[in-house]
C-alpha cells in the first residue's frame, strides 16, 4: 500500500513539473496534480488496454510507435475529465506525456523504487 502511494505522488509531480516546465500544459495547483494522476493511472489501466488491442495492426507497422499517439491521447482525455488541468493541443499532450514520462521515471530512479 506505501509502494502504491509513493507511485501516485511521483505521478502527480511528474505531472506538475511537467505543466510548470511547458506552456501549452497548465495546471492550478498541486491538489489538480493528484486527481490528475490518480485519473490518468485510472484511464491507463481501463482504456489504454483496449485502445492498444484495437490498434495492434498500427503499432506493428510504425514498430510501436503509435503508442506515443496512445498516450497523448490518455493525456488529453485526463485533461479533459479534470478541472485546473488543460493541455492546449496533441502536440503538447505528445510532448508532455513524454517528459511526464521522463519525470517519473528519473525520480523513481533517483528514490529506487
Amino acid at each position: 500500500m506505501f509502494r502504491l502511494l509513493i507511485h501516485w505522488l511521483i505521478s502527480a509531480t511528474a505531472v506538475y513539473v511537467t505543466a510548470n516546465m511547458l506552456p501549452g500544459i497548465t495546471i492550478k495547483s498541486f491538489g489538480a496534480a493528484l486527481i490528475v494522476a490518480l485519473v490518468l493511472g485510472l484511464v491507463n489501466v481501463l482504456i489504454k488496454p483496449v485502445l492498444v488491442f484495437f490498434s495492434i495492426p498500427f503499432l506493428l507497422v510504425t514498430l510501436g510507435l503509435f503508442m506515443l499517439v496512445i498516450n497523448a491521447l490518455m493525456l488529453q482525455l485526463a485533461a479533459w475529465m479534470v478541472d485546473g488541468f488543460a493541455v492546449q493541443s496533441f502536440w503538447w499532450a505528445m510532448l508532455g506525456s513524454l517528459c511526464i514520462s521522463l519525470v517519473a521515471w528519473l525520480m523513481s530512479a533517483v528514490l529506487n523504487i
